[in-house]
């Protein structure tokens, strides 16, 4: 009988000792339970937190993409209305320096430029000149070469006969030395117009009779056709649908290519 009491004394304290691991296996569920769900709710909180923020950079993104573009129409806009500004201008290039203080003006100076090249136009010409200066305003002493005279014609249409008598005539000079007369563009038109210098030549060579027209398109003649271009990517994208002229374009794009290539890798290696 007292074998029996302490076997039953026995189990009862195995009874109670599972019961108490029991309920602490049940304490230490519920606060793993507990500390999950404020875990996921931590989640949910950062994952909202994180959606909002990429919301702001998308926005953001946004805007400095309408900013930049809005500043690339207004530098645009900018240049367009440089260019008009100096649509009438004549450039004269290799004039010396105090050249217009011995002729007794600038109207002098470009009377005589006119009578030595074109006789034909005095007449019409003399005295049209409406403004006239050296750029840049300053002298450089480091410079070597005399600045350039800006003459600002009456109207584009006189300009432009200018313009074609000196392509007629091909030497220009000021008293038996000789000048360049251009038209005078904005600097970032000036850059276009240049960029065209290798096709350009390609294709004269080629007897496509090329041309840059105002302000810095690229025209020539092929398969009995003008053909016009704004830029480099959309000739690109003809010459490749037209083998006559992968043959002749196609080195000076590629050239053109390695050399952004390099400069764009010059450009990650700096510090």
């Amino acid at each position: 009988m007292r074998e029996a009491k302490d076997h039953f004394n026995e189990e009862l304290e195995i009874l109670k000792k599972s019961q108490t691991e029991n309920l602490e296996m049940k304490e230490t569920i519920n606060q793993i339970k507990n500390s999950i769900e404020s875990i996921t709710n931590r989640i949910e909180h950062l994952e909202d937190r994180t959606s909002d923020i990429e919301d702001k950079i998308f926005n953001l993104e946004n805007k400095v993409e309408q900013t930049e573009k809005m500043i690339r129409n207004h530098e645009q806009n900018l240049q367009e209305l440089w260019d008009i500004m100096k649509r009438p201008n004549l450039r004269i290039i290799g004039i010396e320096e105090g050249t217009e203080i011995q002729t007794k003006g600038m109207n002098n100076l470009f009377n005589e430029i006119i009578s030595e090249n074109f006789p034909n136009l005095k007449n019409e010409m003399e005295n049209q000149i409406q403004e006239a200066y050296r750029t840049p305003n300053a002298q450089n002493p480091n410079r070597f070469t005399p600045r350039h005279i800006i003459m600002k014609m009456p109207n584009i249409q006189n300009k432009d006969r200018i313009l074609n008598a000196v392509r007629e005539k091909h030497e220009i000079t000021y008293r038996g030395r000789p000048i360049r007369i251009a038209a005078d563009f904005s600097t970032q038109t000036l850059k276009a117009r240049r960029a065209w210098t290798n096709i350009f030549q390609a294709l004269k060579e080629r007897g496509c009779q090329p041309r840059i027209l105002y302000p810095a398109k690229l025209t020539f003649r092929f398969e009995d056709e003008i053909k016009s271009f704004h830029d480099k990517q959309k000739l690109k994208e003809f010459t490749n649908r037209k083998p006559a002229l992968q043959n002749v374009l196609n080195k000076i794009f590629h050239e053109e290519e390695m050399k952004n290539n390099n400069l764009g890798q010059q450009r990650e290696e700096l510090p």
